[in-house]
C-alpha cells in the first residue's frame, strides 16, 4: 500500500516508517500540518496515518478539510489524548480509526491493514434534496445557500429522511434508527423533533415544504 504518515515527531516517524517498508509499504512523510495536507490533497494514498497534535495545522482540521473536499481515504489518528470526548471528536470530523499513544507497532500495522482492507467507494458525502444540501462529513447544512444550524439529533433526524426520500415513515421507524431503541424515549419525541426540524428547514421562507406530514402514517421527505 502507498500510505501517508503525517507526524512532527521525527524519532516516531521514522521508527513507522521502517516498520512499515519492512512489510512492502510505499510510505510518504510529512513533518507539519500544512505539508501533510499538501501531500494529501495532490496524491493519492491507500491510507494516512495523522498525528492530531500538529505544528501549523492540526489533525483535526486536515480530516476536515479533507473531507470536506469528498477525500475519502481512510484516516488513522494517532494522539496522547484518549479521553471519550477527543476520540469522538476525531471520529466525527471524519476520521475513520483512532490510536492513543504509546502503541505497539504490531497495533498499528493491524490498524493500517484493516483500513487498507476498506472500499473505497462510499455513500456522497453531499446530499441534494432540491434546493437543500446536507455534508454528512462536514455536518453542514445548508438550503437555497442559506447555512443551517442543527444539533446533532435534528442531523441525525434529517439525514434519515434524506436517505429515505419519497418514502412514508412512521415515528416509530423513525425512533427505532434515529433513536436507536432508546427505552427513555417518549413516543412523541419523534414528533416534537421533526417540529424543530421543520421550523428550520421549511420555515417561513420556502414556498416548497420538503418535510410533509402523511395523515395516519407518518412523514415524508422530499419536493
Amino acid at each position: 500500500m502507498k500510505i501517508l504518515l503525517v507526524e512532527d515527531e521525527h524519532r516516531i516517524a521514522n521508527n513507522i516508517k521502517k516498520g512499515l517498508e519492512l512489510k512492502n509499504h510505499v510510505v510518504d512523510v510529512a513533518y507539519d500540518g500544512e505539508s501533510g495536507y499538501d501531500f494529501a490533497s495532490s496524491e493519492s494514498y491507500d491510507v494516512i496515518i495523522l498525528d492530531r497534535m500538529l505544528p501549523k495545522l492540526d489533525g483535526i482540521e486536515i480530516t476536515k478539510r479533507l473531507r470536506n473536499e469528498q477525500n475519502h481515504t481512510p484516516i488513522l489518528l494517532l494522539t496522547a489524548k484518549t479521553q471519550v470526548e477527543d476520540r469522538v471528536e476525531g471520529l466525527e470530523a471524519g476520521a475513520d480509526d483512532y490510536l492513543g499513544k504509546p502503541f505497539a507497532f504490531t497495533e498499528l500495522l493491524a490498524r493500517v491493514r484493516a483500513l487498507g482492507r476498506r472500499p473505497q467507494t462510499r455513500e456522497s458525502a453531499v446530499i441534494t434534496v432540491d434546493d437543500l444540501q446536507i455534508n454528512t462529513s462536514s455536518y453542514q447544512v445548508s438550503r437555497a445557500g442559506k447555512p443551517i444550524e442543527l444539533s446533532k439529533k435534528e442531523f441525525a433526524l434529517l439525514e434519515f429522511f434524506a436517505r429515505h426520500q419519497g418514502q412514508v415513515l412512521s415515528a416509530e421507524q423513525i425512533i427505532q434508527q434515529v433513536w436507536e431503541y432508546d427505552s427513555d424515549v417518549l413516543p412523541n419525541t419523534a414528533q416534537v423533533y421533526i417540529g424543530y426540524l421543520r421550523n428550520k428547514i421549511d420555515g417561513k421562507t420556502h414556498k416548497k415544504p420538503l418535510i410533509k406530514t402523511i395523515r395516519g402514517f407518518g412523514y415524508s421527505f422530499g419536493s
